[in-house]
């Protein structure tokens, strides 16, 4: 069952106040535009590189990790309402309720379990890659990769899937409500990796940034 709620004009209720958002974007450092450097592969069948690790690793040095749990499990267990370990254990959940923080959507996944909830790197793996992972030892990308505290968050499939490896110039939140939000968080990944982002993507995020509460 999939209920919209009501959205605001301004900020969704919770959004950071412009001014811990503002040096966030002060500080980050622009470039350009975002180069194309060849090598990023993300699955690790066969003889692909993998080259953020396999996914949702429990086996890195991310905030969290080493529990015991996947790093998607992890999440899901942060993110969603009243989420329930199923009978098999701590490690998988049964159910639960999502507030999509990219739509406001309230999402009951008691029915349909949690397939339809994706994890999504708020900054883009890829776009990562381009910016200068590329250049980071293995280890430092799985912990990029599987960090829940800097840049992951869970999300419906379907945006998730829209916003695919975008940056802020060519996506950000559906509902403008929640821009401040996604600035706040795809800027705390940039800061906390040294991560530059584009002209575009800086004028995206100033955008963003003006709609946090003042």
């Amino acid at each position: 069952m999939v209920a919209v709620l009501g959205r605001p004009t301004g900020s969704a209720p919770g959004s950071p106040p412009r001014d811990r958002v503002t040096p966030l974007l002060e500080a980050v450092a622009v470039v350009t535009e975002r180069p194309a450097v060849p090598g990023y592969e993300r699955d690790c069948s066969g003889d692909a590189a993998c080259v953020f690790g396999p996914a949702w690793s429990d086996a890195t040095t991310a905030p969290g990790s080493q529990n015991g749990c996947s790093t998607r499990i992890d999440v899901l267990v942060r993110d969603l309402n009243a989420s329930t370990p199923t009978r098999s254990g701590a490690c998988t959940i049964d159910g639960g309720r999502l507030i999509d923080p990219y739509t406001g959507r309230v999402v009951d996944t008691g029915d349909s379990g949690v397939r339809g909830i994706h994890i999504d790197h708020i900054f883009p793996l890829s776009a990562a890659w381009d910016f200068g992972a590329w250049a980071w030892t293995p280890q430092r990308r799985a912990a990029f990769a599987n960090d829940v505290d800097h840049n992951l968050v869970a999300v419906t499939g379907g945006v998730n899937s829209r916003k695919s490896d975008s940056t802020p110039a060519d996506w950000l939140p559906p509902d403008p409500a929640r821009h401040c939000f996604y600035a706040a968080r795809y800027l705390t990944a940039a800061t906390a990796y040294g991560l530059p982002v584009t002209e575009a993507d800086h004028d995206a995020l100033s955008a963003a940034v003006r709609r946090c509460p003042g």
